[in-house]
Formats: C-alpha cells, sequence, structure tokens
C-alpha cells in the first residue's frame, strides 16, 4: 500500500525584518493540506490577482480550493495514489467537496474523474509515473516532463504502484 496520505510540502517564505533585511519569516510543512482516497493536495500560495504584494500573505484562509481566485493562482504540490488504491469512479474533490467540472462517470460514459477547471495549469511530475487522459488521446507523463494543461476535460491515472508526486501552478483563465 502506498502512501499518498502521507505527502507533506515545506514551504519557506521569505520577508523582510525590523531593521529592513530580508531574512526567513516561517519555515514549515505547509498547514494548507487536503487529503482524499485518490490524492492529497499541499497547496503552496494562493494569490487573488496579478500583481501581487511581497507583502500578502499565503492566500489559504478557505483551505484547500481547487480552482483558483478569479484573478489569481495557486500553487500546489500533489501526491497521487495507484490506481488499485482508491474508487476512481469516486472523482476528486477539495474541501469544498467534489471538483467542479466533474461530471457523473456512469451517465457521462467518460472515464474515470473526468473533469474541467477554468484554468491554465503548468504540471511538472516530481517523482513516478502518471498518464494524463484526454477525451480523444492519453500520453505518459515521468519525472521532469511537463504539462501545459489548458482548460480542456481531462482525467489523470496512476497505473503504477507507487505514488507520483507532481507540482502544479493553476492560473485562473476566461472560460470557453
Amino acid at each position: 500500500m502506498s502512501k499518498h496520505h502521507e505527502a507533506q510540502a515545506r514551504r519557506v517564505v521569505t520577508g523582510v525584518n525590523e531593521a529592513g533585511k530580508s531574512c526567513f519569516v516561517s519555515d514549515e510543512l505547509t498547514p494548507d493540506r487536503f487529503v482524499a482516497a485518490g490524492n492529497t493536495k499541499c497547496d503552496i500560495w494562493r494569490v487573488a490577482s496579478i500583481p501581487v504584494s511581497p507583502e500578502d500573505g499565503p492566500g489559504l484562509e478557505d483551505g484547500v480550493i481547487t480552482q483558483p481566485p478569479a484573478s489569481g493562482l495557486v500553487y500546489r504540490v500533489v501526491s497521487f495514489a495507484p490506481d488499485s488504491e482508491w474508487d476512481q469512479s469516486a472523482g476528486y474533490a477539495d474541501s469544498q467537496g467534489q471538483l467542479a467540472g466533474s461530471g457523473d462517470v456512469e451517465a457521462s460514459g467518460e472515464g474515470p474523474a473526468f473533469h474541467v477547471t477554468d484554468t491554465v495549469d503548468i504540471v511538472t511530475i516530481l517523482s513516478g509515473e502518471i498518464v494524463a487522459i484526454m477525451e480523444t488521446e492519453e500520453t505518459v507523463l515521468r519525472a521532469g516532463d511537463t504539462l501545459i494543461q489548458r482548460g480542456t476535460n481531462h482525467a489523470w491515472s496512476n497505473r503504477t504502484d507507487e505514488p507520483v508526486v507532481l507540482q502544479s501552478i493553476m492560473i485562473s483563465a476566461v472560460g470557453r
């Protein structure tokens, strides 16, 4: 059994001290995690809009929410369990429940956990291997590979017996 649910991400934040000198203001395992059957999301930072102020905080007061703010972005590290360890027909969720854009797998006839977000996502695989599934085809992504997910209906499949770890920046986009 893999241990994807134990995934943690370290977050080190810089700032300026009372003397006006650069310093580290925090060094911790990210307190903003969402553990589900299929994956564990560790949110690192959320930005409400661009440009940002260097003094802004992490923006994670509402917990782990997949969709970034309307004019912002969210940066996270995610660990996916092997497919054999969870019921994919349940789909993916966050602290607000089932992901927006997720459909009923049986009713839609689509594969497991298809969903869509109004974002452009830059996803880089850190370790392991995962299959990115589109409605018409799929491809295997391995450590070092990057996928640019542009608001399309998609699913993930970890067909190995080890968790896969990826980092993602999800940038709010105008819907289709």
